[in-house]
């Protein structure tokens, strides 16, 4: 069975569209303020928290006027002391 498209429908899908849109652009500018103010203070939390820990860790270790290496170089000596063979050469006229 087969059913015909009609005005009425095609209307009346129109108007729910453009009515949904609408209060979903209402509702949003009630409640964006609210959850923009709500991730804030999150990743504040979380970011306080990060340093918080990052400072727990960094006191007990040094000591004032103590010099801290955060990283060791790499001691990879294959790459670095064979770069190739040197060879001597001249120029000739």
């Amino acid at each position: 069975m087969l059913q015909e498209a009609s005005l009425y429908g095609f209307v009346r899908t129109i108007l729910i569209i453009v009515l949904v849109y609408y209060a979903i652009k209402i509702l949003t500018r009630f409640f964006a303020p609210y959850f923009m103010r709500y991730m804030s203070k999150k990743m504040q939390e979380k970011f306080e928290g990060q340093f918080g820990q990052q400072q727990q860790r960094q006191q007990p270790k040094q000591k004032e006027g103590e010099t801290v290496i955060d990283k060791m170089p790499n001691r990879d000596s294959s790459s670095n002391n064979k770069v190739g063979e040197y060879i001597d050469y001249e120029e000739v006229d």
